[in-house]
């Protein structure tokens, strides 16, 4: 589950590190008087501008913008609410703002000039260990970074069972080459910051968490903003599908994650292109596959649909029964071809159950024999 900005930010503060304060706003006029209240809270003058949506590179888009006084908060705040934020990270459309969030200036004068680092908690898979990634060269695309400057990036990976050891705290302070009570603040803040990773239950921080874990975080799960996600996606999830939206012309219907990214491979093999990632999981009765019909034609990309079952748990002549009521249920709403491709338990009658339907729905039992049908039905199209 993917947060805003001010949202990982109230996490990070719950576990002791320090932030960049601001508020939430709405409107231009919320937008001021948050800045009037930052001032009397924190003393600062002028305030940071920040669009609150789910993609990096916002003030690339310009959707981070400097107000230096309460007219130019204001102004700014409406240019930027209800904008179409385009940054490398959102679609040729972009993302709508809904809400900014009107922050402290942290560039206060002081005795040197500020840096800026960069500093990322996530999971290394190649060694199934937590890695703090961190580099002196802030305030730009990390990406570049990598790409240009890799010896600038720094990593050090945490023993899960451990946790992270006060060595490795004053070893990010050292290659950021900090000193004196910038260093003390530093190993504190990346204590602070790994333990926030670890107990928010992250996939990475600040703008991700696992939502695999958050039954056990209930005013976390609170948070989600249905307004950021694929409205499609948020459909299917209500329903029980795990469904994900992707660019091609073939709908999938799958039952098994790993059937599901085989059968998107079958779909390459005949010349199109996936058009999304959907499996109905173990049960395929006819309100389930009528549901998922549904969501998979609201595509208007998609020029054929195919089902591909393993019936293991489920017996294949319950699932094609299913198919069958789920096709005269909807009638015309079904604008294109659908292929059938059902394998394992009661394989040949659901086989025969179909071809004897009077439905328009093309059966098949091997994995060739349903790709080259695919293929058939979008040369047709």
């Amino acid at each position: 589950m993917n947060l805003h900005e001010y949202q990982g930010k109230e996490i990070l503060n719950s576990f002791g590190v320090r932030i960049q304060r601001g508020i939430v706003v709405n409107t231009p006029a919320e937008a001021v008087a948050a800045a009037k209240k930052l001032t009397e809270d924190t003393g600062t003058g002028w305030h940071v501008i920040k669009a609150q949506v789910h993609a990096g590179g916002r003030g690339k888009g310009g959707g981070v913008k400097l107000a230096k006084n309460l007219q130019e908060v204001e102004s700014i705040s409406n240019d930027i609410l209800g904008m179409m934020l385009i940054t490398p990270q959102t679609s040729a459309e972009g993302k709508l703002v809904n809400q900014v969030l009107i922050c402290e200036d942290v560039y206060y004068p002081g005795d040197s000039e500020p840096d800026e680092y960069y500093m990322s908690v996530l999971l290394n898979r190649a060694t199934g260990k937590n890695m703090i990634m961190y580099s002196t060269e802030g305030g730009m695309d990390i990406e570049t970074v990598a790409e240009e400057t890799p010896h600038l990036i720094f990593t050090e990976e945490i023993d899960a069972l451990l946790g992270i050891m006060p060595f490795q705290a004053r070893k990010v302070a050292f290659n950021l080459g900090l000193s004196g009570v910038a260093f003390k603040e530093m190993t504190k803040f990346v204590t602070n910051l790994y333990k926030a990773y670890i107990g928010s239950d992250s996939a990475m921080f600040e703008v991700s968490l696992d939502e695999n874990a958050l039954y056990r975080h209930k005013d976390y799960a609170e948070m989600r903003d249905l307004r950021e996600e694929n409205p499609i996606e948020v459909e299917a999830k209500a329903a029980g599908l795990n469904y994900v939206d992707l660019d091609g012309n073939v709908g999938c219907m799958v039952n098994g994650a790993g059937l599901a990214m085989g059968t998107m491979d079958l779909i390459k093999e005949s010349g199109g292109e996936p058009a999304n990632f959907l499996d109905v999981g173990g049960t395929a009765d006819a309100e389930r596959v009528e549901k998922a019909f549904g969501i998979i034609l609201k595509d208007s990309n998609v020029k054929a649909i195919l089902v591909n079952i393993f019936g293991g748990i489920v017996r294949c002549d319950r699932v094609a029964q299913g198919v069958v009521d789920a096709y005269k249920s909807m009638g015309d709403k079904i604008t294109v071809p659908i292929i059938c491709r059902l394998q394992g338990t009661n394989a040949k009658e659901a086989k025969q159950l179909i071809d004897n339907s009077g439905m328009e729905i093309i059966s098949a039992t091997e994995f060739q024999e349903a790709a080259d049908k695919v293929q058939e039905v979008l040369e047709a199209s």
